[in-house]
């Protein structure tokens, strides 16, 4: 993967994401164009990255950045910290033996 980061940046990421069981071949990822602020660049070109995790669900839409290799980054860094929290809240949950499924 290249994003356009730093390399120190990069494997943290891929760290992260192995070790929350988060897989490339597991998310869908498409891109749209950009709304708002950016100017000409991002009302042209596709730099908004949509990214689904098709195990658990979660959906996850960034245009942070003009550019589409940046945000491709934080795209992942964004759902690795929803995997991240969903996994937490199941833990919890388990942890005090209440389901969703109660409610």
């Amino acid at each position: 993967m290249i994003f356009g980061v730093s390399p120190e940046k990069e494997t943290a990421l891929r760290a992260r994401m192995q070790r929350l069981g988060i897989r490339e071949a597991e998310i869908e990822e498409h891109f749209v164009r950009s709304g708002g602020k950016g100017g000409q660049n991002v009302n042209k070109t596709a730099t908004c990255v949509y990214l689904k995790h098709r195990p658990t669900g979660l959906e996850v839409k960034c245009q942070e950045s003009r550019s589409q290799a940046i945000n491709r980054f934080l795209a992942r860094r964004i759902l690795t910290d929803l995997k991240d929290k969903h996994h937490q809240s199941l833990k919890k949950e388990l942890r005090h033996g209440v389901r969703r499924d109660d409610f």
